[in-house]
């Protein structure tokens, strides 16, 4: 029985998203942003040269049709991304009215987002009073810190001895529609943190802010650090998506990353989370061991997490490039009915004005029985094509690309 692996390459767009001056960095429009082709382009002219050097390389993914699927999608050519495709290619691009990880990843699942979100304003307080009075009420504290738009590392760094001292949760959010609290493993307590983002989480679902994010961190005074126990409360998912249908055809399914916080745990199966290298090994794991006909279902976030959001080419380019080589045996080690299709769920423009997603469309390239170019698609067909590939029954508005008229068996 074929088994499927989905993997998302958490803000590895391709430009090209044809709304994208409806979606903002600060004032300026996501129009023109290609997060692959831009640092492509970084690499080749020498300017994305820290801890790294060179052109971009990545054979292995450019073999299965990444360059043909960033010229498809915006027309760039990536330096030395010009191999003729032997895998499955083509590119996707979301109808859902956001550019955030729950929007893109529902909807690469088979379920488009039928909603606006809610979001924020950049002001100072950027929380209603009742927001706060409830956070308060939960932590049982005088107050809350922050109440704006911020980086987590940097309001950590300037608000974090002052939350220690006071005991006050630090409270902000970004361009997303999130609601983020950070509070001191020690000082504060890890599963008190916890317990208040899981409480808070309803109200603010309720008001459609898609998650709400305990930001836990460690250290002292200059010498803070997040750590790997943060955990996202999502809203759940308004419908039924490929976790739901492969689970309910009896089948077994593994989430690697944020799956499981993205889904709000259905479908999720046998959860486990970690780095992204720590989840590669993982991922390798699953190719060896999953079941017969299961579903592995994978989110690598630090492309998105360490390198888009901070603007950081290099280290988005390096990070490129040891996912490619990481890839690589796992992409050898799949079973000839396996189906692997490596996709993302929004841009991270590292070139790009400003620190939020860019609106961009994404690739879709894959290793299994198919090969050929499957055009340009909806993100729900990707979870169409895995239930199909899978032979599973889906209920979305996708439609399987496996038997497209140019994709070979």
């Amino acid at each position: 029985m074929p088994r499927a692996f989905l993997i998302v390459m958490d803000s590895v767009g391709i430009g090209g998203a044809p709304d994208a001056e409806r979606f903002f960095n600060g004032e300026v429009p996501d129009t023109g942003a290609n997060t692959l082709g831009h640092i492509a382009a970084a690499c080749a002219e020498g300017c994305a040269e820290d801890g790294r050097s060179g052109p971009l390389h990545l054979p292995h993914l450019d073999a299965l049709g990444l360059g043909a699927a960033l010229r498809l999608a915006s027309g760039a050519r990536g330096e030395g991304m010009d191999a003729d495709p032997v895998g499955l290619w083509g590119a996707a691009e979301e109808v859902s009215p956001g550019k955030d990880t729950p929007s893109g990843h529902w909807e690469l699942a088979g379920l488009p987002v039928p909603w606006d979100w809610s979001y924020f304003p950049k002001a100072n307080p950027a929380f209603p009073d009742e927001i706060v009075a409830e956070v308060t009420r939960l932590a049982g504290t005088d107050g809350i810190l922050g109440n704006e738009h911020a980086s987590g590392t940097e309001i950590i760094a300037r608000l974090g001895e002052t939350h220690q001292a006071t005991g006050w949760p630090i409270c902000y959010t970004s361009a997303d529609s999130v609601f983020q609290i950070a509070a001191h493993e020690e000082s504060f307590g890890l599963d008190r943190l916890l317990r208040l983002c899981a409480d808070l989480a309803p109200m603010l679902h309720a008001r459609r802010v898609g998650r709400v994010i305990a930001r836990p961190f460690t250290g002292t005074p200059g010498a803070y650090a997040r750590t790997q126990n943060r955990h996202d409360y999502a809203m759940e998912p308004p419908g039924r998506t490929l976790l739901d249908w492969v689970e309910e055809a009896g089948r077994e399914t593994r989430s690697l990353g944020k799956i499981r916080d993205i889904f709000a745990g259905r479908g999720a199966g046998h959860v486990t989370t970690g780095t992204d290298r720590e989840l590669m090994g993982h991922l390798a794991d699953c190719v060896a061991e999953a079941a017969e006909g299961s579903l592995t279902f994978a989110n690598f976030v630090e492309f998105d997490s360490l390198y888009g959001h901070r603007r950081d080419v290099s280290g988005y380019a390096a990070h490129l490039e040891w996912f490619d080589a990481a890839i690589a045996p796992i992409l050898a080690a799949l079973r000839p009915d396996d189906l692997m299709i490596l996709t993302a769920d929004h841009g991270n423009d590292p070139t790009w004005t400003g620190t939020d997603h860019t609106r961009e469309r994404v690739p879709v390239v894959a290793k299994g029985p198919y090969s050929g170019q499957i055009g340009l698609r909806a993100f729900a067909d990707v979870g169409a094509s895995v239930a199909a590939h899978l032979g599973v029954a889906s209920d979305g508005p996708g439609t399987s690309f496996l038997m497209g008229n140019d994709v070979r068996l």
